[in-house]
């Protein structure tokens, strides 16, 4: 008797999303391979680099690799900037990195360049901006589709692909769980997005604290009517009280809180799998 069809979605939320990495690393201690993901900003990102051959181990290693250096993501940053003064300021008062562009240049050699690339099926998640809905990529060119889903706005400007304009992913479906395909037996859904927190010595938010949590409500608010009406087999929230969707330096410590998960998601999805094949078994 075959195993169940396992898939996983991973979420968006920012610098909180490396919470997934202890996700992946449970599936992998349990010697599951899924047969499809989904994922949203961040969740897009990790999505396709574990789709792709990475393992969560690896995934880990890249991340604090990447982020372990101040000096050295701020020179990536640094290069990054707009060239022309035009550029600066595509919208008023706001300053926009070039998302393709950030995608390559910190993490583009970790991910295949195209979905057919990838060992694991994988839909991104995406918002086309003028039409107001989601859009689900699964083919053609994967660093682009992963750029578009992680254009959160006012940090980069809108990513086109095929011809339509798109941003975030999280702003339409934080937790894309429901993209998966509908012959799955038992849904993984990790979500890490998180709640607005006040700064020290400070009542009101400043700008881009209220931009980022507004964002955040907005999420939350979309996966709790989601949940309403479906829930994924396993669903776990790491526990990351004090972490900002742009504490992408504080990679480790990200990484360390969201330890517990890994021993959460081995236990919550071997009994799910126990349970399924025991009822396989007796119909």
């Amino acid at each position: 008797m075959s195993g169940p069809r396992i898939g996983v979605a991973l979420g968006g939320g920012g610098a909180r999303g490396l919470a997934h990495v202890p996700v992946l690393e449970a599936i992998d201690d349990l010697g599951i391979k899924p047969v499809a993901m989904a994922g949203t900003s961040i969740g897009a990102i990790l999505a396709a680099g574990y789709a792709g051959g990475l393992p969560g181990e690896e995934l880990r290693a890249v991340a604090t690799e990447i982020f372990r250096d101040r000096n050295a993501v701020a020179a990536r940053l640094w290069k990054l900037r707009p060239r022309r003064f035009g550029e600066l300021f595509s919208s008023p008062g706001i300053m926009q990195f070039d998302a393709p562009r950030v995608l390559e240049t910190f993490i583009g050699n970790h991910i295949p360049p195209a979905f057919d690339d990838l060992g694991i099926p994988l839909t991104v998640i995406a918002t086309d901006f003028f039409a107001c809905r989601e859009i689900r990529l699964r083919e053609g060119d994967l660093h682009r589709s992963v750029a578009a889903s992680m254009a959160i706005p006012a940090i980069f400007r809108p990513v086109v692909v095929d011809g339509c304009v798109m941003v975030d992913g999280g702003i339409v479906n934080p937790l894309p769980f429901d993209a998966l395909p509908d012959d799955i037996d038992i849904v993984v859904g990790s979500d890490v997005v998180g709640s607005p927190i006040p700064r020290k010595g400070k009542t009101v938010p400043g700008t881009g604290d209220a931009l980022f949590g507004s964002i955040q409500i907005l999420m939350q608010s979309i996966t709790l009517e989601k949940l309403k009406s479906r829930q994924p087999n396993v669903l776990v929230k790491p526990d990351l009280p004090g972490y900002r969707v742009l504490d992408f330096l504080k990679t480790e410590e990200i990484l360390a809180g969201a330890e517990p998960l890994r021993e959460t998601v081995k236990r919550q999805l071997g009994e799910v799998i126990e349970a399924h094949l025991k009822s396989a078994a007796a119909g």
